[in-house]
């Protein structure tokens, strides 16, 4: 199942049945899960976990040093969850002492062409990231967070979970769970409706996150009492009540 070209250090844990393509090179301290295919002339560099059954297009490059001018060679990792798919020359790096030390991803989460994850960045389950996505370093991103093509977030920055970033956008901000943002530099355009639909949320849910939206992010008057005047909804939907936890305790601010 792997390719005579291929270039595997003897450190490296693969399980029996992956496949590993030609010329793709896996370095030291690399393991890799059962089920996982890994396709022609990619880069895996460790300390790197890959969990199982995910599959690794040509080209892209895993786990190496992080772009960050104060790294000077200290060991730090990347750790991939199960399921994931990593689409043609996304790039995908460690993380740094000063972040952590690693970079981590969870499951089930698409990565089209030409995405790129910074060091140290959080992300979670079912994210989808389009052609030319990119994170900059610390970036924590939810489940099931959409980034369009060529969507950039700040560095530090949050995306919370079900959130929709659209095409083109610049967060440089945090952005808000189960929100639709746009534009450079992004502004808030109501709840992302079609994707909570999508996820079996009900519609009254989202015409109580819908109210929440209005009275957080489009109205500018003070702030404790906009979030007192949504207590019952917050008492009746969970999804109000994170949606009030993730403003009130975000350092960066939120895209409005």
């Amino acid at each position: 199942m792997i390719h005579p070209t291929a270039i595997i250090d003897p450190s490296a844990r693969i399980a029996d049945d992956c496949e590993i393509g030609a010329y793709s090179i896996i370095g030291a301290d690399v393991s890799i899960g059962a089920g996982t295919t890994i396709g022609p002339h990619v880069v895996i560099k460790g300390p790197t976990t890959l969990g199982m059954h995910n599959r690794v297009f040509q080209f892209a490059s895993v786990g190496d040093d992080p772009q960050d001018l104060k790294y000077a060679g200290e060991t730090t990792a990347l750790h991939i969850g199960d399921r994931n798919t990593i689409r043609e020359f996304a790039t995908i790096n460690r993380g740094t002492e000063g972040g952590g030390g690693v970079t981590r991803i969870g499951n089930d989460n698409l990565f089209m062409a030409y995405i790129h994850v910074a060091h140290d960045c959080i992300l979670g389950n079912r994210i989808i990231m389009a052609n030319g996505a990119s994170l900059a370093g610390h970036v924590t991103v939810g489940d099931h967070a959409i980034l369009a093509g060529f969507a950039c977030i700040h560095q530090f920055c949050e995306v919370g979970e079900h959130a929709f970033v659209g095409l083109n956008s610049v967060a440089n901000r945090d952005v808000t769970p189960f929100t639709m943002v746009v534009g450079n530099y992004a502004e808030a355009k109501g709840i992302n409706k079609n994707g909570l639909r999508r996820r079996d949320f009900s519609e009254e849910t989202i015409r109580a996150l819908h109210r929440a939206y209005k009275v957080l992010l489009r109205n500018h008057g003070e702030r404790d009492r906009a979030i007192a005047s949504l207590s019952e909804d917050a008492a009746r939907f969970p999804e109000v009540a994170r949606l009030i936890h993730f403003i009130e305790h975000s350092e960066r601010g939120v895209v409005r």
